[in-house]
């Protein structure tokens, strides 16, 4: 039988819904989700904001996004105004010259605009490039290389960095009318977003096919440069109907998450899996944490499923925050394994289980305990619904109960793992070599195949839920005059997980004492953002393998230790030892 556009575009539409009302039926049986959940066929004419969003969204007034800022007056916009705008802003970009395949920058906070590009975007297949804030024009420019980026998305504070970034690209003021006039100076050539609210108002065609791309992000590598994975219609938008049966978000809940825009946890939770189902994303903005405040607003919101990394967890614990907001019903952590401890004082206050999940850049969510199974303190949970996970040891390969989480590419790749590595063939064969997706994370299976993660089968750390590659920390250093060779770790931290800690050896002639110790703390501070700077600093004869590689394992050992101890390692300098270092 032959289909025309129209009937792809109908028949993509129904099979999502069919998975998705699946799922939803599901959620009270979670081996049955298991069991019986096979990803829909959509077709080769997928686009997720046509065939998703704007499905629910015709004609409905429900509110869509919500957010919430103090000071500021409450954003809320229902579904049917996203489409119509994100209609609109297609047109306009369009009209500028976008075309499908191109790539956008987006370096925006959690502002409605962001929302309105994303939509935008993936309407007309313009590839979207989400970029932290955080990042400084010495990460920029890289991004716009190896990305090719043509287009950037930035509010004022952030577009002026872009005066130091050389490229090809077209840049966006959002928010134009907050400039400074030194800023709209700086910016004398980017157009002007506001321009687009004049554009027509008329439906988008669909231009995109299912395996084109979507999204890409760069993602911290230990040895190279970030690689830069890459989605399509499919793998990001269509698998994530993992991470919305993980969450367990249902139809007019209200669900929010702590993430920062520029990771891709924000897409997981505050873009694709909660609109999947027609719910309401409440962003709470706030410039400084406060954990009373916090909690009042996810109250205040009627918040029903809430997902936070544990160093949100671990803050509420601090506060004693024991009075639950009334509205919710599922509670999640993901970004590393959550303490025991901290699980068993909200199960105490709230009377609600924490709920572990995992997944990578490259994926969707993998890993999780569902709504309604028991928790196992400290462990990620089983395989998601379509998911399948094999265990392998790193060195022979063979099938294990302690061994890296693989993810079988035979007889087809699953749909929620990225399609490969952009513009990087080399790193693609690599990750996927011998017949599966090589996560390089290590986990084991209990009795009743419950996985709980390990480690890490190369060096990076989170900090503060920001992930922290040793390799782009110790770059920056070597460019320091006084250090000869560096090797980054991440110090146990009661409050970040980690802090990056850096052992140095110095330059012939160079003094290790204090003044060298600041001087390189106060080079961190100006020579990479703040998620990732060293904070402590050691001079040290760095351990090495026969081959001269650094062993780092060594290093994290002796910081755990000390931890564990209670105590400071005495030869370290740290940040608060300089109380007028220079910002």
């Amino acid at each position: 039988m032959t289909f025309s556009q129209n009937d792809h575009q109908s028949a993509a539409s129904q099979a999502f819904f069919d998975a998705r009302d699946q799922l939803l039926e599901l959620a009270s049986d979670p081996v049955a989700a298991r069991r019986d959940f096979i990803w829909p066929d959509v077709g080769a004419h997928f686009n997720w904001a046509h065939d998703v969003f704007d499905v629910i969204a015709e004609g409905n007034d429900t509110t869509a996004l919500w957010i919430a800022e103090a000071g500021r007056e409450e954003v809320k916009r229902s579904f049917a105004e996203l489409k119509r705008r994100s209609d609109q802003l297609a047109h306009w970009l369009l009209a500028q010259g976008a075309r499908k395949g191109d790539v956008a920058m987006l370096m925006l906070s959690n502002r409605l605009e962001l929302w309105e590009i994303m939509l935008a975007s993936l309407k007309i297949g313009v590839v979207i490039l989400p970029t932290s804030v955080v990042l400084g024009p010495h990460e920029l420019v890289d991004r716009v290389e190896r990305g090719k980026v043509k287009w950037v998305f930035a509010a004022p504070d952030d577009a002026v960095k872009f005066t130091q970034v050389p490229g090809s690209y077209r840049g966006i003021a959002v928010g134009f009318d907050e400039a400074s006039q030194d800023q709209r100076a700086a910016l004398y050539d980017w157009a002007n977003f506001e321009e687009s609210r004049s554009a027509s108002l008329a439906p988008v065609p669909k231009l995109t096919k299912s395996s084109d791309p979507s999204l890409i992000y760069f993602t911290s590598g230990t040895t190279s440069l970030p690689k830069i994975v890459e989605h399509s219609h499919t793998s990001y938008p269509l698998g994530h109907l993992s991470t919305t049966a993980w969450i367990g978000v249902r139809p007019g809940d209200v669900h929010s998450v702590v993430s920062a825009p520029g990771w891709g946890k924000h897409a997981w939770s505050s873009f694709f899996s909660p609109w999947n189902v027609g719910a309401t994303i409440f962003v709470l903005n706030y410039t400084r944490f406060d954990a009373d405040e916090f909690v009042a607003e996810l109250d205040r919101a009627g918040v029903n499923t809430f997902c936070a990394p544990p160093t949100v967890w671990r803050m509420l614990i601090q506060h004693q925050l024991q009075q639950k907001p009334h509205g919710l019903r599922e509670l999640l952590s993901a970004g590393e394994p959550l303490n025991p401890e901290v699980i068993a004082r909200i199960r105490e206050w709230w009377g609600l289980e924490i709920r572990d999940g995992y997944g990578q850049t490259e994926t969707t969510a993998l890993i999780g305990t569902l709504p309604g199974e028991a928790v196992v303190p400290g462990a990620m949970g089983r395989p998601l619904p379509g998911v399948q996970v094999r265990l392998l040891d790193p060195l022979t390969g063979a099938e294990t109960e302690e061994g890296e989480i693989c993810l079988p590419l035979d007889p087809a790749p699953p749909t929620n793992l990225m399609p490969g590595y952009f513009g990087n063939a080399e790193a693609t064969e690599k990750a996927m070599r011998g017949g599966v997706f090589h996560t390089g994370d290590v986990a084991q299976r209990d009795e009743s195949g419950v996985l709980t993660f390990v480690g890490r089968t190369d060096d990076i750390f989170k900090s503060s839920d920001f992930k922290v590659s040793p390799f782009e920390v110790e770059s920056a250093l070597l460019e320091h005059p006084l250090v000869a060779e560096a090797a980054v770790v991440g110090a146990p931290d009661d409050t970040r997980l980690n802090v990056t800690k850096a052992y140095v050896a110095l330059s012939s002639g160079a003094v290790a004492d204090g003044e060298t110790a600041r001087e390189i703390l106060a080079h961190a501070r100006v020579a990479m953002p703040a998620y990732m700077r060293v904070r402590r600093v050691e001079f040290y004869e760095l351990p090495k393998t026969a081959s001269g590689k650094i062993r780092r394992v060594e290093l994290r050992q002796r910081e755990v230790a000390a931890f564990n101890e209670g105590t400071r390692i005495d030869t370290e300098w740290r940040e608060e030892d300089f109380p007028n270092l220079k910002k």
